[in-house]
């Protein structure tokens, strides 16, 4: 008996579209917030970052400085964000998450963890070990990505 062999194109072209779809029901859970996706994506990174410089931060979000300063003002002028003179190299701005900005960031995570969880709820328990088993894998492919 043969193997079928697993080709990777094809699993792409069948994952793509559901972790598209999947990404588009979690971003929803942002709009009640006020803050936009991308402002959402600049100050979970500034979190997990805490005196990320602005240079840095477009760099990793793969988009231009002036984009993210438009951001940055936004979310300085709405609480969520301080900006400081770095100390240790004075042309240089540090970026820090304000308390006002952890709740914001925890409240939202409740929100599409509590959307998630009740869809995989609903799931045979197979199934779930099978998507828990998967996450090692696609974690491992964001990795290889940065």
């Amino acid at each position: 008996m043969t193997a079928i062999a697993i080709k990777p194109v094809d699993i792409a072209n069948q994952l793509r579209p559901v972790l598209l779809h999947l990404n588009r029901h979690l971003r929803r859970e942002v709009h009640t917030s006020g803050v936009s996706p991308g402002q959402l994506s600049l100050l979970g990174l500034i979190e997990g970052n805490r005196g990320i410089g602005v240079a840095e931060l477009a760099a990793r979000e793969g988009t231009s400085m002036p984009s993210v300063c438009s951001h940055i003002d936004r979310l300085e002028a709405s609480g969520l964000v301080t900006r400081r003179q770095a100390e240790r190299d004075r042309r240089r701005v540090d970026l820090e998450v304000t308390p006002e900005g952890q709740r914001v960031l925890k409240v939202i995570r409740s929100k599409r963890t509590a959307w998630l969880s009740a869809r995989l709820s609903r799931l045979a328990d197979t199934d779930l070990a099978t998507v828990a088993a998967a996450i090692a894998p696609l974690a491992a492919l964001l990795e290889q990505a940065e």
